[in-house]
């Protein structure tokens, strides 16, 4: 089979030619019609995790994918041949992921697949999305609450955008003046253009009482700490990269931590509920091929990627 991995860490991902894999116990073959791109995928391959990831080379890439089963392995119980599918691929210690035709994936790790919208669609949520809902849940957010949201655009911002507003929050998210319309389709009560100045300073300009939760998906510690003075007494601060010091926000009266995402397949499931029901759009921003890969995931590394990506297999 086809499939976009690399030898080593660190190396260039390329297109290779690989063994189809076989599913074992509790294991699902499916047959890829797209994977998504997520910066998680070139962090992998970077060796950018060092100890903390075991992998078997060829390492395939990649996480995120969406496709038809082809087989089970014995004590799959969810699933058969045939069924459409989307979830995490990612296997690093058996080498396995969503670039390449074929891939295996854990039961646990698979939902069925929103029927009305595309392969591709379903491809781009799993990470993302399933970031996007835990974040909303474990920052409490819901009516009422005023909720500032950094690196909003990216594909976790747009979908914590149109949940958070979904819940009633009122939702400020971060936004060059070309997106500040698009953020305000997904729900967005207001924007703030990041390269205008600093963010706090623009916040607490236009509301001088606050907000109620921070999610930062950018910052680093220093950063953090001055976008926390946005939160109000009591509130919560979220950072998505580490950046955040407990201590410190204990000391401003904060509920504070570095997000961990907690996949599940029942949080699939109601994703692929809400694409169904129409109450999530996902943006795709571009659709690349499986030879076209390597050159995306460049683009991710260097920061010049534009909305979600999605391999078409």
């Amino acid at each position: 089979m086809r499939a976009v991995a690399v030898n080593a860490f660190g190396e260039e991902p390329q297109l290779m030619e690989l063994p189809e894999p076989e599913p074992g116990p509790g294991e699902v073959l499916v047959r890829l019609a797209a994977a998504g791109l997520n910066p998680v995928d070139w962090k992998l391959a970077d060796g950018l995790f060092g100890d903390a990831v075991k992998a078997s080379f060829p390492l395939v890439m990649g996480s995120d994918g969406a496709g038809e089963v082809v087989a089970v392995g014995s004590g799959v119980r969810r699933f058969t041949a045939g069924d459409p599918v989307f979830g995490q691929f990612q296997r690093p210690e058996r080498g396995g992921g969503s670039y390449a035709e074929f891939a295996v994936a854990e039961e646990a790790a698979l939902a069925p697949a929103a029927r009305s919208v595309t392969y591709a669609t379903s491809a781009a949520v799993p990470t993302a999305g399933m970031t996007a809902y835990n974040l909303v849940e474990e920052a409490r957010i819901s009516e009422g609450r005023r909720v500032l949201i950094t690196g909003a655009t990216g594909g976790v911002g747009t979908f914590l955008t149109q949940l958070a507003a979904g819940r009633g929050a009122e939702v400020i998210a971060t936004a060059r003046p070309a997106k500040a319309e698009l953020m305000r389709t997904l729900g967005a009560a207001a924007t703030v253009d990041h390269t205008a100045g600093p963010v706090a300073e623009q916040v607490l300009a236009a509301h001088p009482d606050g907000v109620d939760v921070l999610i930062d998906m950018t910052s680093d510690a220093e950063g953090f700490i001055e976008l926390s003075r946005t939160v109000r007494d009591g509130g919560v601060a979220v950072s998505l990269i580490g950046s955040a010091d407990a201590d410190v926000l204990t000391e401003q009266n904060l509920r504070g931590f570095n997000f961990v995402n907690r996949p599940s397949p029942q949080l699939l499931e109601i994703l692929a509920g809400y694409l169904d029901a129409g109450r999530l759009t996902v943006l795709v921003g571009r659709e690349v091929s499986l030879e076209e890969a390597p050159e995306a995931l460049g683009a991710s590394r260097t920061g010049r990627a534009q909305g979600k990506t999605v391999v078409a297999i």
